[in-house]
């Protein structure tokens, strides 16, 4: 199903009108309750590959042929499904991720924006992303994305060295990445992210700048610094085991992390958070739902989510997992509307400390106005501001806690993971002086619960309850 041409129209206009914007200009500001419930980001997973990279452990799958359109109906019909859970009446942005969802059709990402639009509020000028490999978007599959409501787009170019882009088991060449980046500078101004990788084996810091160097010559406004992680059961992780390739260098790793961050700043980039940065006001809206902890709806086989379930009656947020294998992904969204695998309830602390961590990720860090719309009894004076431990990062410079709320210094934002050793726990004794023991023989709040099955009708929205399943993954 293609948009109409007046929709169509209106998206393309959208996309123009948003790259003149400063999409998170009241970044730091808090919505109250009920707007946070009412409003969601939305991920869409296309789990489908070419070929597997050998550093990669995400939920994907290179399959001999795929059936679009069926997976596109079930795309449509579990963003229907979810959205009508939810009972959110907005959404801010989408983010097509993968996998490679630039091996998609335009058709499909034209038809879940339909979707989505037909279920909820989708503004006009929401973002909405789409990750693309250099070898799966020529410049006129990138323009016909354009047309389908595509207005931002994020390039896994990795590295600009092609014996690395071998290493790493990339598909194109630092050619082919370039030419990539001019056309979608050209059809998407100011509106296109890069991708590059630090840490990577025998990786040394002089060359690795002069990439960056290189790619800044060439870059729209926003770049996200990504060092590797190697994960058993890559490839790239068995070659290291096996002596083939030498282990990465974390000294080496956190060398290139300082370096680049300095020369990022330099160029008039803003670190807003631990590995992006932006200039001209080019932050990605989509992930800023991620660090505030808003909600997000997750669509596809594999995608997580987090929101509240008011349109079943929910009164509880809820991390909900979607089947992993696409094939049996798409029978039950085929049986029951959805394709949900778990769903666990987020008790109070678990959801703050997610406020704690996340938020500590941006440079704007964790306002007092945005901590008190989780937690209304306990400030942040209370939890951290007795500590000795806090005092001392404090001392450090490496935190700032004042009348703005908690916040990283630019130092303590690149050690964020060592600060958060001391700061959690702090949290955690809070709550607990602050929560009475449980009573003897009362149930405590479970930490799993089934899944509810709905069917669905010829419209997508939910009908009666068919059942339950068991039990059994975050992506981008």
């Amino acid at each position: 199903m293609l948009l109409p041409r007046a929709r169509v129209g209106v998206w393309a206009a959208a996309a123009k009108v948003a790259q003149r914007r400063h999409r998170v200009d009241d970044a730091g500001r808090s919505q109250s309750p009920a707007a946070q419930s009412a409003r969601a980001a939305l991920y869409v997973h296309w789990p489908y590959c070419e070929k597997r990279c050998s550093y990669c452990n995400f939920n994907k799958y290179i399959p001999r042929g795929v059936e679009e359109a069926a997976v596109r109906r079930c795309l449509v019909t579990e963003a229907r499904t979810l959205l009508w859970l939810s009972g959110v009446q907005r959404v801010e942005s989408v983010f097509f991720g993968g996998g490679t969802p630039s091996l998609a059709s335009p058709q499909t990402v034209a038809a879940v924006l339909e979707a989505v639009a037909q279920a909820t509020h989708l503004p006009a000028d929401s973002e909405v992303t789409l990750e693309a490999n250099p070898t799966s978007a020529p410049a006129s599959r990138l323009a016909a994305f354009g047309a389908a409501g595509v207005n931002r787009l994020s390039i896994g170019l990795q590295s600009l060295e092609d014996t690395e882009l071998r290493l790493l088991g990339r598909t194109h060449s630092a050619r082919d990445a370039l030419q990539t980046l001019a056309e979608a500078r050209r059809l998407f101004p100011g509106r296109v992210s890069v991708d590059l990788m630090l840490g990577l084996p025998a990786q040394q810091v002089r060359p690795w700048l002069r990439q960056l160097e290189e790619l800044l010559r060439r870059c729209d406004d926003h770049v996200s610094l990504y060092q590797l992680s190697l994960e058993r059961g890559t490839a790239l992780f068995t070659q290291v085991q096996q002596g083939a390739l030498p282990a990465p260098d974390p000294e080496l790793a956190a060398e290139m992390y300082q370096e680049g961050r300095a020369v990022l700043r330099e160029a008039g980039f803003r670190q807003y958070e631990v590995s992006n940065f932006a200039r001209n006001g080019a932050l990605s809206t989509h992930n800023w739902t991620y660090w505030q902890c808003g909600q997000y709806i997750g669509v596809g086989p594999g995608a997580h989510g987090r929101f509240m379930p008011q349109g079943a009656g929910g009164l509880v947020r809820e991390a909900r997992i979607q089947t992993l294998e696409p094939d049996n992904w798409m029978k039950e969204v085929m049986l029951f509307g959805h394709g949900t695998r778990k769903r666990l309830p987020l008790g109070e602390l678990e959801l703050l400390e997610e406020v704690l961590a996340m938020g500590l990720r941006t440079d704007v860090g964790i306002t007092h106005q945005h901590w008190q719309q989780f937690e209304p009894q306990l400030t942040l004076w209370d939890v951290l501001g007795t500590s000795a431990e806090v005092d001392a990062l404090l001392e450090q410079g490496l935190l700032l806690l004042d009348h703005r709320g908690l916040r990283c210094s630019w130092e303590g934002l690149a050690v964020l993971d060592s600060l958060l050793l001391t700061l959690l726990p702090q949290l955690q004794e809070a709550w607990q002086q602050k929560t009475p023991a449980p009573v003897p023989g009362v149930p405590a709040f479970q930490d799993s619960i089934p899944v509810m099955k709905y069917s669905a009708s010829a419209t997508g929205v939910p009908g009666t309850v068919l059942g339950t399943q068991r039990g059994i993954r975050p992506v981008p």
